[in-house]
């Protein structure tokens, strides 16, 4: 039986007998990923009592009736765990956190870009900007793990800002940097939720894009997020 490319919906058939069951399992499709919107992204085990219509991100590891979903959309219906397989572009809000995320690469990641502010433009086209990127990161469970967020090629960093968004857990503190310098914008800084930190350093050039790493302190990460911004000057060349 074919299927629609985007949404994977089975079409009905010439002369398929009992139609409505194609139709009933296309509107079940419809109604967990239009307007997506789940309670939760970091439970790899089933809840106990989910409700008709509940959703959820299945996060890494999953067991029991959602193991080998990781990523993947869980939808209560029914009676039975129904799986979707996101694709790149895909949004979702995520209830508990009050945080849109966005599926990109095999990964939801809630990745936000700021709009840029234009310092100075010219008549032709050249402009100075001061931008941030900014991420929710939510730790690798190891020693280091590194943003999805990149400093990019030919920036100017003046700092870059961190606050625990939910309690780092396995490590004593914790250290912010890039690879070769750890703790360039923060060393043995805070693991309790609210702890922050303005990494400044001055302005410093970038000639590839770079990651935000966070290094363990006293044992590897077991758990925690991190919301983190790059504060950065960027130059465009005239149109």
């Amino acid at each position: 039986m074919a299927n629609t490319a985007n949404l994977a919906l089975a079409y009905l058939e010439a002369a398929q007998s009992q139609k409505h069951v194609t139709v009933n399992e296309a509107l079940s499709g419809l109604d967990v990923l239009v307007q997506l919107s789940v309670l939760d992204r970091d439970l790899a085990v089933p809840p106990a009592s989910p409700v008709e219509g509940d959703r959820y991100l299945v996060a890494a590891g999953p067991t029991g009736a959602w193991a080998g979903q990781e990523d993947r959309i869980a939808a209560w219906q029914a009676g039975a765990w129904v799986f979707r397989i996101p694709r790149n572009g895909w949004r979702a809000w995520v209830e508990d956190e009050a945080l849109p995320v966005f599926y990109d690469g095999g990964a939801w990641t809630d990745l936000f870009r700021a709009g840029a502010s234009d310092v100075a433009k010219a008549p032709l086209g050249a402009r100075t900007s001061f931008r941030i990127l900014e991420e929710s990161h939510t730790l690798a469970l190891a020693a280091t793990s590194d943003t999805a967020i990149q400093i990019p090629d030919r920036a100017i960093v003046f700092g870059v800002t961190v606050r625990v968004q939910t309690a780092i857990t396995g490590a004593a503190s914790y250290n912010c940097g890039i690879a070769g310098e750890t703790s360039k914008y923060g060393g043995s800084l805070g693991i309790a939720a609210g702890s922050s930190n303005s990494g400044v350093t001055g302005p410093t050039a970038f000639y590839a894009d770079t990651p935000i790493r966070f290094t363990a302190v006293g044992g590897n990460f077991t758990g925690g997020v991190v919301r983190v911004a790059i504060h950065y000057l960027a130059l465009g060349a005239s149109l």
